[in-house]
Protein backbone atom coordinates (compact mmCIF):
# COMPACT_ATOMS: atom_id res chain seq x y z
CA UNK A 1 0.00 0.00 0.00
CA UNK A 2 2.82 2.32 0.82
CA UNK A 3 4.45 1.63 -2.52
CA UNK A 4 1.21 2.55 -4.33
CA UNK A 5 0.95 5.79 -2.38
CA UNK A 6 4.56 6.69 -3.18
CA UNK A 7 4.00 5.99 -6.89
CA UNK A 8 0.84 8.08 -6.91
CA UNK A 9 2.64 11.02 -5.26
CA UNK A 10 5.46 10.79 -7.79
CA UNK A 11 2.98 10.84 -10.65
CA UNK A 12 1.25 13.87 -9.19
CA UNK A 13 4.61 15.64 -8.79
CA UNK A 14 5.59 14.91 -12.36
CA UNK A 15 2.18 16.09 -13.60
CA UNK A 16 2.55 19.30 -11.62
CA UNK A 17 6.00 19.90 -13.14
CA UNK A 18 4.64 19.27 -16.61
CA UNK A 19 1.79 21.72 -16.06
CA UNK A 20 4.20 24.39 -14.78
CA UNK A 21 6.52 23.82 -17.74
CA UNK A 22 3.58 24.24 -20.14
CA UNK A 23 2.57 27.49 -18.47
CA UNK A 24 6.13 28.83 -18.70
CA UNK A 25 6.26 27.90 -22.32
CA UNK A 26 3.02 29.82 -22.98
CA UNK A 27 4.37 32.86 -21.14
CA UNK A 28 7.55 32.77 -23.20
CA UNK A 29 5.55 32.54 -26.39
CA UNK A 30 3.28 35.44 -25.30
CA UNK A 31 6.23 37.60 -24.35
CA UNK A 32 7.99 37.04 -27.64
CA UNK A 33 4.87 37.38 -29.74
CA UNK A 34 5.23 41.27 -30.20
CA UNK A 35 8.70 42.05 -28.92
CA UNK A 36 9.18 45.21 -31.07
CA UNK A 37 5.89 47.03 -30.42
CA UNK A 38 5.24 46.35 -26.76
CA UNK A 39 7.81 48.84 -25.47
CA UNK A 40 6.78 51.49 -28.04
CA UNK A 41 3.13 51.21 -27.06
CA UNK A 42 3.92 51.58 -23.38
CA UNK A 43 6.07 54.67 -24.11
CA UNK A 44 3.27 56.26 -26.11
CA UNK A 45 0.82 55.65 -23.28
CA UNK A 46 3.26 57.26 -20.85
CA UNK A 47 3.67 60.36 -23.06
CA UNK A 48 -0.10 60.71 -23.45
CA UNK A 49 -0.62 60.46 -19.70
CA UNK A 50 2.02 63.13 -19.03
CA UNK A 51 0.40 65.46 -21.61
CA UNK A 52 -2.98 65.01 -19.96
CA UNK A 53 -1.44 65.82 -16.58
CA UNK A 54 0.04 69.05 -17.98
CA UNK A 55 -3.30 70.04 -19.49
CA UNK A 56 -5.10 69.34 -16.25
CA UNK A 57 -2.60 71.48 -14.37
CA UNK A 58 -3.07 74.32 -16.88
CA UNK A 59 -6.84 74.17 -16.37
CA UNK A 60 -6.37 74.34 -12.60
CA UNK A 61 -4.08 77.38 -12.97
CA UNK A 62 -6.59 79.10 -15.24
CA UNK A 63 -9.42 78.49 -12.81
CA UNK A 64 -7.33 79.89 -9.98
CA UNK A 65 -6.56 83.07 -11.98
CA UNK A 66 -10.22 83.53 -12.89
CA UNK A 67 -11.24 83.12 -9.27
CA UNK A 68 -8.73 85.76 -8.17
CA UNK A 69 -9.98 88.16 -10.92
CA UNK A 70 -13.63 88.03 -9.84
CA UNK A 71 -13.30 90.70 -7.08
CA UNK A 72 -11.48 93.04 -9.47
CA UNK A 73 -14.22 92.58 -12.08
CA UNK A 74 -16.90 93.39 -9.51
CA UNK A 75 -15.08 96.60 -8.53
CA UNK A 76 -14.80 97.59 -12.20
CA UNK A 77 -18.52 97.01 -12.75
CA UNK A 78 -19.39 99.14 -9.72
CA UNK A 79 -17.15 101.97 -10.95
CA UNK A 80 -18.71 101.78 -14.43
CA UNK A 81 -22.22 102.00 -12.98
CA UNK A 82 -21.28 105.07 -10.94
CA UNK A 83 -19.76 106.71 -14.01
CA UNK A 84 -22.88 105.89 -16.03
CA UNK A 85 -25.08 107.64 -13.45
CA UNK A 86 -22.87 110.74 -13.57
CA UNK A 87 -23.00 110.86 -17.36
CA UNK A 88 -26.77 110.44 -17.36
CA UNK A 89 -27.17 113.33 -14.93
CA UNK A 90 -24.88 115.48 -17.11
CA UNK A 91 -26.67 114.58 -20.35
CA UNK A 92 -29.80 116.35 -19.13
CA UNK A 93 -28.03 119.70 -19.61
CA UNK A 94 -26.39 118.90 -22.97
CA UNK A 95 -28.32 119.08 -26.27
CA UNK A 96 -28.38 115.85 -28.21
CA UNK A 97 -27.24 117.59 -31.42
CA UNK A 98 -24.04 119.65 -31.54
CA UNK A 99 -23.23 120.33 -35.19
CA UNK A 100 -19.79 121.59 -36.04
CA UNK A 101 -19.69 125.06 -37.48
CA UNK A 102 -17.63 124.95 -40.72
CA UNK A 103 -14.49 127.02 -40.89
CA UNK A 104 -15.52 128.34 -44.31
CA UNK A 105 -18.72 130.10 -43.40
CA UNK A 106 -20.06 131.13 -46.76
CA UNK A 107 -18.87 129.36 -49.87
CA UNK A 108 -20.57 131.79 -52.19
CA UNK A 109 -18.87 134.76 -50.55
CA UNK A 110 -15.45 133.12 -50.58
CA UNK A 111 -15.77 132.18 -54.24
CA UNK A 112 -16.40 135.82 -55.03
CA UNK A 113 -13.43 137.18 -53.09
CA UNK A 114 -10.82 138.20 -55.65
CA UNK A 115 -7.03 138.55 -55.35
CA UNK A 116 -5.74 142.09 -55.32
CA UNK A 117 -5.54 143.64 -58.78
CA UNK A 118 -6.37 140.28 -60.39
CA UNK A 119 -8.45 141.91 -63.11
CA UNK A 120 -6.16 144.84 -63.99
CA UNK A 121 -4.87 145.02 -67.53
CA UNK A 122 -1.06 145.39 -67.40
CA UNK A 123 -1.09 147.43 -70.67
CA UNK A 124 -3.59 149.99 -69.48
CA UNK A 125 -3.37 152.28 -66.50
CA UNK A 126 -5.43 151.23 -63.54
CA UNK A 127 -8.90 152.74 -63.49
CA UNK A 128 -9.96 154.18 -60.18
CA UNK A 129 -13.18 152.57 -59.05
CA UNK A 130 -15.87 154.38 -57.17
CA UNK A 131 -14.73 155.56 -53.83
CA UNK A 132 -15.32 153.34 -50.85
CA UNK A 133 -17.53 154.57 -48.05
CA UNK A 134 -15.94 155.65 -44.86
CA UNK A 135 -14.39 152.70 -43.07
CA UNK A 136 -16.35 151.33 -40.18
CA UNK A 137 -14.85 151.63 -36.71
CA UNK A 138 -12.57 148.74 -36.02
CA UNK A 139 -14.19 146.19 -33.79
CA UNK A 140 -12.56 144.93 -30.70
CA UNK A 141 -10.42 141.86 -31.17
CA UNK A 142 -12.28 140.01 -28.43
CA UNK A 143 -15.58 139.92 -30.30
CA UNK A 144 -15.19 136.25 -31.16
CA UNK A 145 -17.46 134.08 -33.27
CA UNK A 146 -21.24 134.24 -33.67
CA UNK A 147 -23.07 132.81 -30.66
CA UNK A 148 -24.08 129.17 -30.89
CA UNK A 149 -26.67 129.05 -28.12
CA UNK A 150 -28.30 125.67 -28.59
CA UNK A 151 -31.55 124.73 -26.93
CA UNK A 152 -31.98 121.79 -24.57
CA UNK A 153 -34.54 119.01 -24.54
CA UNK A 154 -36.16 120.51 -21.43
CA UNK A 155 -36.65 123.84 -23.19
CA UNK A 156 -38.23 122.17 -26.19
CA UNK A 157 -40.52 120.09 -23.96
CA UNK A 158 -41.58 123.23 -22.07
CA UNK A 159 -43.20 124.65 -25.22
CA UNK A 160 -46.85 124.13 -25.94
CA UNK A 161 -47.67 121.33 -28.35
CA UNK A 162 -49.10 123.88 -30.76
CA UNK A 163 -45.84 125.85 -30.89
CA UNK A 164 -43.56 122.80 -30.87
CA UNK A 165 -45.46 120.94 -33.58
CA UNK A 166 -43.21 118.33 -35.22
CA UNK A 167 -39.96 120.09 -34.44
CA UNK A 168 -37.16 118.01 -32.98
CA UNK A 169 -34.12 119.04 -30.97
CA UNK A 170 -31.84 118.09 -33.85
CA UNK A 171 -33.70 120.25 -36.38
CA UNK A 172 -33.73 123.33 -34.17
CA UNK A 173 -30.06 123.10 -33.21
CA UNK A 174 -29.08 122.50 -36.84
CA UNK A 175 -30.94 125.69 -37.73
CA UNK A 176 -28.99 127.57 -35.04
CA UNK A 177 -25.82 126.33 -36.68
CA UNK A 178 -27.01 127.69 -40.05
CA UNK A 179 -27.87 131.08 -38.55
CA UNK A 180 -24.37 131.41 -37.12
CA UNK A 181 -23.03 130.66 -40.59
CA UNK A 182 -25.15 133.41 -42.16
CA UNK A 183 -24.12 135.91 -39.49
CA UNK A 184 -20.43 135.18 -39.90
CA UNK A 185 -20.70 135.56 -43.68
CA UNK A 186 -22.19 139.04 -43.19
CA UNK A 187 -19.42 139.88 -40.74
CA UNK A 188 -16.91 139.02 -43.46
CA UNK A 189 -18.69 141.31 -45.90
CA UNK A 190 -18.49 144.15 -43.38
CA UNK A 191 -14.75 143.85 -42.85
CA UNK A 192 -13.62 142.79 -46.35
CA UNK A 193 -11.65 145.44 -48.31
CA UNK A 194 -13.31 146.88 -51.42
CA UNK A 195 -10.70 145.52 -53.79
CA UNK A 196 -11.26 141.96 -52.56
CA UNK A 197 -14.99 141.98 -53.22
CA UNK A 198 -16.57 141.01 -56.52
CA UNK A 199 -18.86 143.51 -58.16
CA UNK A 200 -21.97 141.40 -57.50
CA UNK A 201 -21.30 141.53 -53.74
CA UNK A 202 -20.44 145.20 -53.46
CA UNK A 203 -24.03 146.44 -53.28
CA UNK A 204 -24.90 143.88 -50.64
CA UNK A 205 -21.78 144.76 -48.65
CA UNK A 206 -22.82 148.44 -48.64
CA UNK A 207 -26.31 147.48 -47.48
CA UNK A 208 -24.98 145.21 -44.74
CA UNK A 209 -22.59 147.92 -43.54
CA UNK A 210 -25.39 150.46 -43.33
CA UNK A 211 -27.48 148.03 -41.28
CA UNK A 212 -24.52 147.26 -39.00
CA UNK A 213 -24.21 150.97 -38.13
CA UNK A 214 -27.76 151.26 -36.85
CA UNK A 215 -28.28 151.51 -33.12
CA UNK A 216 -30.35 148.31 -32.86
CA UNK A 217 -27.73 146.16 -34.58
CA UNK A 218 -24.36 147.78 -33.80
CA UNK A 219 -21.85 145.33 -32.34
CA UNK A 220 -24.08 142.30 -32.83
CA UNK A 221 -24.11 139.37 -35.22
CA UNK A 222 -27.07 139.38 -37.57
CA UNK A 223 -28.38 138.13 -40.88
CA UNK A 224 -31.21 139.03 -43.23
CA UNK A 225 -34.28 137.03 -44.04
CA UNK A 226 -33.01 136.81 -47.62
CA UNK A 227 -29.85 135.04 -46.35
CA UNK A 228 -31.86 131.99 -45.30
CA UNK A 229 -31.01 129.34 -47.88
CA UNK A 230 -30.51 126.11 -45.90
CA UNK A 231 -29.35 123.50 -45.60
CA UNK A 232 -31.21 123.07 -42.30
CA UNK A 233 -33.07 126.40 -42.09
CA UNK A 234 -35.29 127.34 -45.02
CA UNK A 235 -38.10 129.81 -45.63
CA UNK A 236 -40.83 127.20 -45.40
CA UNK A 237 -43.37 126.39 -42.73
CA UNK A 238 -40.81 124.44 -40.70
CA UNK A 239 -38.27 127.25 -40.92
CA UNK A 240 -40.84 129.83 -39.81
CA UNK A 241 -41.81 127.61 -36.88
CA UNK A 242 -38.15 127.30 -35.88
CA UNK A 243 -37.70 131.08 -35.93
CA UNK A 244 -40.82 131.50 -33.79
CA UNK A 245 -39.56 128.97 -31.24
CA UNK A 246 -36.09 130.53 -31.07
CA UNK A 247 -37.55 134.01 -30.67
CA UNK A 248 -39.78 132.70 -27.87
CA UNK A 249 -36.79 131.05 -26.12
CA UNK A 250 -34.70 134.21 -26.32
CA UNK A 251 -32.15 132.98 -28.86
CA UNK A 252 -32.80 135.77 -31.35
CA UNK A 253 -34.60 139.06 -31.85
CA UNK A 254 -35.97 140.69 -34.97
CA UNK A 255 -36.20 144.22 -36.29
CA UNK A 256 -37.01 145.85 -39.60
CA UNK A 257 -34.56 148.27 -41.15
CA UNK A 258 -35.78 149.72 -44.41
CA UNK A 259 -37.21 146.91 -46.48
CA UNK A 260 -35.08 144.25 -44.73
CA UNK A 261 -36.14 141.94 -41.96
CA UNK A 262 -33.04 141.72 -39.75
CA UNK A 263 -32.58 138.77 -37.38
CA UNK A 264 -30.11 139.36 -34.53
CA UNK A 265 -28.41 136.52 -32.67
CA UNK A 266 -28.48 136.90 -28.90
CA UNK A 267 -25.91 135.67 -26.42
CA UNK A 268 -26.57 133.70 -23.22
Amino acid sequence: MEEKKAGSSLDELMSSFNTRIAELQELVVARNMYPATSITDLSAVDVALKAMEFQLQAVKDRLRDETLAIPKAKNLIDASLRQQKKLQSMSVYVPSFLPERPSVTNLETNRCLLPEFSKQDPGVGSIKLEEEPAALPKEKKGRGSPPLWYITANELDSLSSYMRGRLTLEKVNAAINDMATYAEANAQLITAPRKKLAENLWDKALEIRDIAMTEAVKGKYFFLENDIKGPALKLDNTGKAILTVLRHLGRLSETRIGHNRVIILLKP
